[in-house]
Formats: structure tokens, sequence, C-alpha cells
């Protein structure tokens, strides 16, 4: 999916301008909006690919418009309602309705291990591998319509294959309900040239780790 959050290549948005010494969080609220975010994927109603492609769905005008967090607890909104936890009345009211705590909800107790425990999503495949360190490969001119992790500027282009990491989980398919259908991931290495054309810096190359079916032999 071609969402807002896809700019890579695009003009029109300013330079990237790294904060010195930046802070975890600029704000109190920013804290608190992480730690909801986080209690609430641990209630089990969806997993990481789902959270980031509802991030990503976003309309363009309120992810512009909006900070890091802001687009998370945008989000947010979205899933909970999708997941019959929350209420376009509550919402809209601010006041959630009386229920039963939640079987999963996280206490602040169990936090730490948790966190700790991260959520891994390297799998096994029994398939060989289909490339090899070495092997040219092309990112294939794809634009689907639901979740993808392929950068829009590397559609259709050329690069190597620098390494193979064994299999991983497929956002694509468990994004949305569809199972993890793991494939194996590779990191490709792509010529600034052939990404960006001839004005783009001398020397310049970028790597990108993508997933077997993103790829086809150059």
């Amino acid at each position: 999916m071609n969402g807002p959050h896809d700019l890579g290549g695009k003009m029109g948005f300013g330079a990237v301008a790294p904060e010195a010494n930046e802070p975890l969080f600029h704000a109190d609220w920013e804290a608190r909006a992480l730690g909801v975010v986080l209690a609430c994927g641990a209630l089990g109603h969806w997993n990481l690919d789902e959270s980031r492609h509802a991030r990503e769905s976003l309309p363009p005008v309120v992810y512009y418009a909006s900070s890091y967090y802001e687009i998370w607890t945008r989000a947010l909104e979205t899933l909970l309602q999708r997941h019959d936890l929350l209420t376009p009345q509550e919402l809209a009211e601010g006041q959630a309705q009386a229920r039963d705590p939640h079987p999963r909800r996280l206490s602040a107790q169990a936090v730490p291990g948790a966190l700790a425990r991260g959520g891994p999503c390297d799998r096994r495949v029994e398939t060989a591998p289909r490339f090899a360190p070495g092997d040219r490969v092309r990112c294939r001119n794809a634009h689907p319509r639901g979740h993808t992790r392929v950068p829009t500027y590397l559609a259709g282009h050329a690069g190597v294959v620098e390494s193979e990491h064994g299999g991983f989980v497929l956002p694509d398919t468990n994004a949305h309900g569809q199972g993890e259908q793991p494939q194996r991931l590779y990191t490709v290495v792509f010529d600034g040239a052939e990404v960006w054309g001839p004005d783009s810096e001398p020397g310049l190359t970028l790597s990108a780790d993508l997933w077997e079916g993103y790829l086809e032999r150059a």
C-alpha cells in the first residue's frame, strides 16, 4: 500500500533534521500514549503488523498534521473500535462505559517481563532459499492495496543480495488476519544511481530488508 508514510524520495517535505540529544519523550503525554498503546496491544486482539498498518492507513491530511505519538494514538482509536473494545460514543465523550476487566489486562508488575519478552517474529522455513549472497535481484514492481513493507522507491529496481536471514512472519498477510505465512528475508543493496538516477550522490548505496516474495531475478 502506498500510504502517507512512504515518503522516500518524495519532494516537498523539507530536509531531515535530526534533533541533537533528542529526549525519549518531548512531553509527559507521549510516555503515557506509548504505555497505553503497549497495554492495549497486550490484550491480544491484534498483532504488530495490523497495528502498523492502522497507522499507515490514516488519511494523509491526518497523518501529516500529527506528531509521532499522535499517529500512534489515532491508530489505536481505530483498532479499539474495530475490535469492539471502544464505541464511537465512548470516544466522542471521552468516558468509558462500565464493563468487566479484560482477562488479559496488563498489570504494572507484568510490564517489565512483557517488554523483555518482546515479540520475536523469526520463524522456521523448510524450503531452500531462492537467492544467495551475490545474486542480482529486482524488487517486483507491485503496488498492493493491502499492507506491505516494500518502499515505493524500490519497486522495479535491481540490487545485489548481501545476506539471507532465515524465515520471518510475512507482514502482508499477518496484518489482515491471513496467517503468518513466513518467508525468507534478505538484505539487498541498491546503488543510488539505480534508485535515484544520475542526480544521486556519487558512491551512495542503500540497503533494504526484503521478503523473498518481493524479489525476482534481475
